[in-house]
Order: structure tokens, then sequence, then C-alpha cells
């Protein structure tokens, strides 16, 4: 097995394990996840530090995601295609986040995930500038326009930014505690706000009765 492969053995069994457990999973858990001595975990990385950044970087990407959402049935409607789509999503930014705060309990300073962060944003030169966002959701967000192509001589915006507003409704979506919240809507939920509105159809039928009297 080469190093690399090695590398590849330990991060796929260690990010489950931050997901899940948080950052005080230990070296030990790793490699008995990965089915090695703990020693060969220090042989592929220099230290744990570099271990946890590099698996977080490697649950930022999408592969997986995008996979899933390009495979999504244009024959569906609308409401179930965006579901769908949104339920991925979701699985994706819950993803990032658990792995995010598994490093901050591992001590490991903002400023080091800043920095890698900086890393992926400049690996893509597709990039529009100032964009910030990790390239792992602007692929996300990308697959996403496909969902909206069926529908494009009925939408009000292009599918392009029909995408890219829906990936914000669900980052809204899953902000919770700290002021935010606990309450969240579900996918058939968030698509139906998405698509229609806030306001149920009889609260806006008599809201513009009232405009027309006045």
């Amino acid at each position: 097995m080469t190093p690399e492969q090695r590398r590849e053995e330990i991060i796929t069994a260690a990010v489950p394990l931050l997901v899940n457990e948080g950052g005080n999973v230990t070296t030990g858990q790793i490699a008995a996840a990965a089915g090695i001595a703990e020693g060969t975990v220090f042989r592929a990385f220099k230290d744990k530090q570099e271990l946890l950044v590099t698996c977080m970087r490697r649950g930022m990407q999408a592969d997986d995601v995008v996979a899933k959402t390009q495979q999504i049935s244009l024959e569906l409607p609308l409401n179930e295609r965006l579901a769908t789509a949104i339920d991925l999503v979701t699985g994706f930014m819950q993803r990032m986040w658990s792995l995010m705060q598994a490093l901050q309990a591992a001590g490991i300073k903002r400023d080091a995930m800043a920095r890698h962060h900086d890393e992926d944003c400049e690996d893509d030169e597709k990039r529009s500038p100032g964009d910030r966002r990790p390239e792992g959701m602007i692929r996300l967000t990308n697959a996403m326009v496909r969902l909206f192509e069926p529908e494009r001589d009925r939408l009000r915006l292009s599918p392009e930014l029909a995408a890219r507003l829906l990936t914000g409704f669900v980052f809204a979506n899953r902000l919770q505690g700290e002021g935010f919240g606990d309450a969240t809507a579900e996918p058939a939920e968030l698509v139906e706000l998405f698509l229609h509105g806030a306001l149920q159809e009889k609260r806006a039928t008599s809201t513009k009765t009232t405009r027309k009297q006045a």
C-alpha cells in the first residue's frame, strides 16, 4: 500500500468518527476503525492536527452529494426534485458543521481552519472574485441548477439564481441555537415556502381584496 493510499484509508475511517463523536476522538480509535496500529497514523500524518484538518477538508468536498443530486430524476414533479435535493444539501451542511465543531473541540484554532479554507478557495479557478464559499458548496449549488431547468420558462429568475437562493434557504433553515431559535422546516415545507411564499392562499386573497377596496 502506498503512503497516499494509507492516508486515504485513515481519512475514510476518521471522518465518520469525527462527525458522530466529535473532536475528543483519539488517534487510537481512528487507528482501530482503520484496522491499523496507532503508530501507523503518525507515519502518515505528522500530528493529530494535520490529520483532523485534512479530514475537515475531505468532509467539505461534495463528490458523493453532487453525484446523488445529479441522479435525481427530472421526471419527478419540481417540488419532489427540490425536496430530495434539500435533504442532501442539509446532510452535507450538517457534516461540515460537525467537523468544524469537532476541530474546535480538539483545540484547533479558527485561524488554522481559515487558512485551509483559503487554500481550498484558491484551488477553484472558476470562482468569481470575492466568493468565499467552500468549493464543495459551489459544486452542489451548480448541480441543483439542473433541477430547475425543465421549468426555466416558468421561472421569474434564472435557474442559476434560483439554485443559489434555495441553497441560502437551506443554510438559514439549519441555523439553530445562540439566538437563532430551535424550529426548522422540513424539506417539503421549505420547498413550498420557496416556490409559493409565506402567505397562505386565503390570506393572500384577503389582502388583494383589501387593497382593491382601498
